[in-house]
């Protein structure tokens, strides 16, 4: 069984303690914030990554990305924003447009 097949089957326990109150509308900058500070106090990706999927759900991050993540602020990265996603499109719509109207011309 994966790793995320058994943080989904555990999480719902939370240790014998309910969710009283899910986070599952979130940012992505608010999730890398959760990395980071989890990071910091010594938590490892994959448990990083089982406690975000018992918070955000389905809206949680890749565990891939965790360890991306977690990668940058061992090397001494602080932002938790993504650098590269302002110069790609923020939706598939605008992909989608920018593609009619190439085929449009």
């Amino acid at each position: 069984m994966c790793s995320t097949a058994l943080c989904l089957q555990s999480s719902g326990t939370n240790d014998g303690k309910n969710m009283d109150a899910p986070l599952q509308d979130c940012t992505i900058e608010e999730q890398h914030g959760v990395v980071q500070y989890l990071w910091a106090e010594g938590v490892k990706p994959v448990k990083i990554h089982c406690r975000m999927l018992a918070q955000y759900g389905r809206s949680t991050m890749r565990q891939r990305k965790v360890y991306e993540w977690v990668e940058g602020f061992k090397s001494g990265q602080t932002r938790v924003t993504d650098e590269d996603c302002c110069s790609r499109p923020s939706t598939s719509r605008s992909r989608k447009a920018s593609s009619l109207q190439e085929y449009i011309n």
